[in-house]
């Protein structure tokens, strides 16, 4: 699932790079792919797919259509497409997946909640507790 030889294959074409020796702080929002192997603090949202390497360290709420997690990563994660959590990461806050895929090893403290698409379920929650 996640070889170390094109991993970031997908990714060759990223609008956004943040290389191992980067450490930046700030909010990031975009169109494009985003490749995070440094450090970031902040917020990080894009349309696209994201990309956090096994020594990346992440202090923000990540916002992606199809995202890829291997390093560090402290905040709340919310992924409209495909969510690849890989064996080393490191993942403290709260997981909105559509689909998800987690390998053996990983590490997660935070709840892993489902996005129903098709039906908006937080206003049909609610409504079954008013009756």
């Amino acid at each position: 699932m996640f070889n170390k030889e094109n991993k970031l294959e997908k990714f060759k074409d990223a609008e956004t790079i943040i290389g191992p020796s980067i450490k930046v702080k700030g909010n990031f929002q975009g169109k494009g792919d985003i490749v995070i192997e440094g450090t970031i603090e902040g917020s990080v949202k894009t349309e696209a797919s994201l990309y956090v390497g096994d020594e990346a360290r992440v202090v923000a709420n990540v916002e992606a259509s199809d995202a890829t997690i291997r390093g560090q990563l402290q905040g709340n994660i919310k992924s409209s497409g495909y969510l690849a959590i890989g064996e080393n990461a490191k993942i403290v806050g709260d997981i909105q997946y559509k689909d998800i895929s987690i390998e053996k090893g990983a590490i997660i403290n935070g709840q892993l909640l489902y996005i129903d698409s098709s039906k908006n379920s937080k206003n049909k929650s609610s409504e079954e507790v008013e009756s």
